[in-house]
């Protein structure tokens, strides 16, 4: 468990000053550089650049987000091109729908095999801001998902839902709750494998995205 109350019980007795790694305790993250690779220039980048945005300033120099564009087929070969040229990037994930993509499993096997972690939703992305809101319905069809995502974030917000919204990760955060949403995502996965369904093209509603937004909140957590 961390000790928040940062550095030695003698130092704090003798009210010695903290430098900032001291006062911020253990939770200073080791030092990580994230390359994400969407294939979209919308919702998915959109997301993850306000993730990043949303970093403690006194965090930002210790976990860089790299957020790229590729199509689908060619995620895998994009962060292995990106690992190769910029060796700083130890962290390399693709981000990406099922939807309508082909070869969706074989894209994901392929990564796994090359150290590339996956952040796949299915159907859309949709799915895992849906939990946000305390849901994640049974949706097969993207469209369908996108529709039904954008009636609950009117519903919620007040606001209209566009896949081109550069705050839709801010109001996430304030309309939405991250927590229950990666509760509720893990459930999900779990359902699915307890129902048998073992590919990730059967495994719907599900999401693997929260798993990189979690680990890197926690890294970058200073409450």
């Amino acid at each position: 468990m961390v000790n928040k109350g940062g550095g030695k019980p003698s130092d704090r007795r003798a009210g010695k000053r903290k430098d900032r790694n001291q006062r911020i305790g253990q939770r200073v993250p080791e030092l990580g550089y994230y390359l994400i690779i969407t294939d979209t220039e919308e919702t998915e980048k959109n997301y993850f650049e306000g993730l990043r945005d949303s970093i403690p300033a006194e965090l930002k120099d210790r976990l860089i987000i790299k957020v790229e564009k590729a199509k689908t087929v060619e995620l895998v070969e994009k962060a292995l091109d990106l690992l190769g040229k910029e060796s700083q990037y130890r962290i390399p994930w693709i981000v990406f729908d099922r939807d309508q993509v082909r070869d969706f499993n074989e894209i994901i096997w392929t990564a796994e095999k090359n150290g590339v972690h996956v952040g796949w939703s299915n159907p859309c992305f949709e799915i895992w801001m849906y939990a946000y809101f305390g849901e994640m319905p049974a949706i097969r069809e993207s469209f369908i998902c996108c529709d039904r995502f954008a009636d609950k974030f009117e519903k919620v917000t007040g606001q209209k839902y566009s896949k081109n919204d550069r705050d839709i990760y801010r109001k996430l955060e304030r309309y939405g709750d991250l927590g229950q949403a990666v509760v509720l995502a893990e459930r999900s996965l779990k359902k699915c494998a307890g129902d048998g369904k073992k590919l990730p093209s059967e495994m719907w509603p599900a999401s693997m995205v929260q798993r990189l937004v979690a680990e890197i909140q926690e890294k970058t957590s200073i409450s």
